[in-house]
């Protein structure tokens, strides 16, 4: 079968699942929603012991979302989680936990070293590093506007 371009792009559009725009979006509030109601909820029963300042219990939160997410990575829970929420999962603290916890896990197998060392940082490294990168280029243009 010989086709050019544009009737390969008409056959595969023919051929390709639609995708439900809708229904993902609204899983994604729903999931990305329900994360961050959980955290505040997290935050509100640390804020009880006593001696808890706003600024710890809402540390203590984070974390246990990290742990929460890393531990449901490791158990293949949150790849689950994640084709049914979609971008939800997403929410920053446990889209990044799942990130780093991912590739560590599947390459454990090749050892500590060359395996989860060479390979923890394989998806959100180039976050980090564009962000990292973004946030300087930010700081000297706000430190040059900042001079006038």
């Amino acid at each position: 079968m010989n086709m050019d371009k544009n009737q390969y792009k008409k056959f595969s559009a023919a051929h390709a699942p639609k995708s439900p725009i809708v229904k993902d979006c609204v899983f994604a509030f729903l999931f990305g929603g329900g994360i961050c109601v959980l955290a505040q909820g997290f935050r509100d029963v640390y804020m009880m012991i006593p001696n808890m300042s706003k600024e710890s219990a809402g540390t203590l939160a984070s974390v246990t979302l990290i742990f929460i997410a890393v531990l449901l990575t490791g158990l293949g829970v949150f790849d689950n989680i994640a084709k049914i929420a979609g971008a939800g999962t997403l929410v920053p603290i446990t889209g990044f936990a799942n990130s780093v916890a991912s590739p560590a896990i599947d390459s454990r197998s090749e050892g500590y070293v060359l395996g989860v060392g060479a390979k923890i940082f394989t998806v959100c490294g180039p976050v980090l590093l564009y962000g990292t990168l973004a946030g300087f280029i930010y700081g000297i243009i706000y430190w040059i506007i900042g001079l006038f």
